[in-house]
């Protein structure tokens, strides 16, 4: 079976962008790909985290996975720390990734901005690491969103550098899993921008734990255009924030964007932000009320990592000893 590998790093709240733009992806790839859904908590600490806060949104992290419907029987749920393959395999793919091949990640010069030189090594290395994720497992497939896209080409260079060095076919090259209508979320006060844990406005997104009566506020507040809502999907082009509303309703309610237009076309947007509430309400509240009754028992969420630790362990070590004879290491 081809084997799924994605995390999402444990910092700040999860919301409506990380459901709908990968975790409802996930719960459907369960059925048929064996899965491994990390927490990855080594990429959190690229930059500075509370010890506290972070502990606290990995367990969050693992409960939101579990509440959206990850089955953590069926697949391999666990924290990125708890398995040293990783760390390993990044020095050694690290040893062979070319510095003009780093330089040409925009996601490292987007984080460290005009700070560049003081940013940290990790910082800079976050996509060897990254790939030393995916390729601990051998995956074949990686779900990624546009921002990481860049980041798995550079994992199939590095498998494809490791190969050619050694002159083996080891390491797969991992596809891109590609869904047929990936939902991108844009912010609720800013309908150019992708909705983001790191914004500063609490109101520019919906977390996974806000109550029913904050994402109606929240809705009610998103920024909106004076125009009634368009007739056509060619309209929303120019629209960027009834583009963004309209997308959520038709990814909330499974419905395709041109008829969730047809069916609000030339209505206001209070009639329409009160439908949408409703939906996003109903959609959510099951999913905040068991993630709020796990976080009530974190022992239970910690079985869980230690479960999946376990699993994911026994295989990245495996993987990680072979890498270890191939590259010529004596372990006596």
């Amino acid at each position: 079976m081809n084997r799924i590998f994605s995390g999402i790093q444990p910092t700040g709240n999860l919301h409506l962008g990380n459901y709908l733009g990968a975790i409802r992806n996930w719960v459907k790839l369960q059925k048929d790909y064996e899965c491994i859904f990390c927490i990855v908590d080594l990429h959190a600490i690229t930059l500075p985290q509370d010890p506290v806060e972070l502990r606290k949104a990995t367990r969050e992290v693992t409960a939101a996975y579990i509440a959206c419907g990850i089955d953590p029987d069926a697949c391999t749920i666990f924290n990125q720390s708890t398995v040293s393959a990783h760390a390993e395999l990044a020095w050694v793919l690290g040893t062979m990734t070319p510095l003009g091949w780093l330089n040409r990640m925009t996601q490292f010069k987007d984080k460290a901005g005009k700070n560049r030189e003081n940013a940290g090594l990790g910082l800079y290395a976050y996509p060897v690491l990254m790939a030393a994720d995916i390729l601990a497992y051998k995956a074949t497939h990686v779900p990624v969103g546009e921002d990481q896209k860049q980041h798995l080409e550079l994992a199939r260079d590095i498998a494809g550098a490791f190969n050619s060095r050694y002159g083996i076919e080891f390491f797969p090259q991992p596809e891109p899993q590609i869904f047929g209508a990936a939902t991108r979320v844009m912010s609720l006060r800013d309908g150019t921008k992708k909705m983001s844990k790191s914004e500063e406005s609490d109101n520019s997104r919906i977390n996974l734990t806000d109550t029913p009566d904050l994402i109606a506020q929240k809705i009610k507040r998103a920024k909106t255009d004076p125009l009634p809502l368009p007739a056509t999907v060619e309209e929303l082009a120019t629209r960027p924030e009834a583009d963004n509303l309209l997308g959520i309703y038709a990814a909330l309610t499974d419905k395709s964007l041109e008829a969730v237009v047809q069916e609000f076309a030339g209505a206001q947007y209070s009639v329409f932000k009160g439908a949408l509430s409703d939906v996003a309400v109903a959609v959510l509240s099951p999913i905040t009320a068991e993630m709020n009754r796990m976080m009530a028992d974190p022992a239970s969420i910690d079985a869980v990592l230690r479960r999946g630790a376990e699993r994911a362990g026994d295989m990245a070590a495996t993987h990680l000893r072979q890498v270890y004879d191939i590259v010529g290491f004596l372990r006596p």
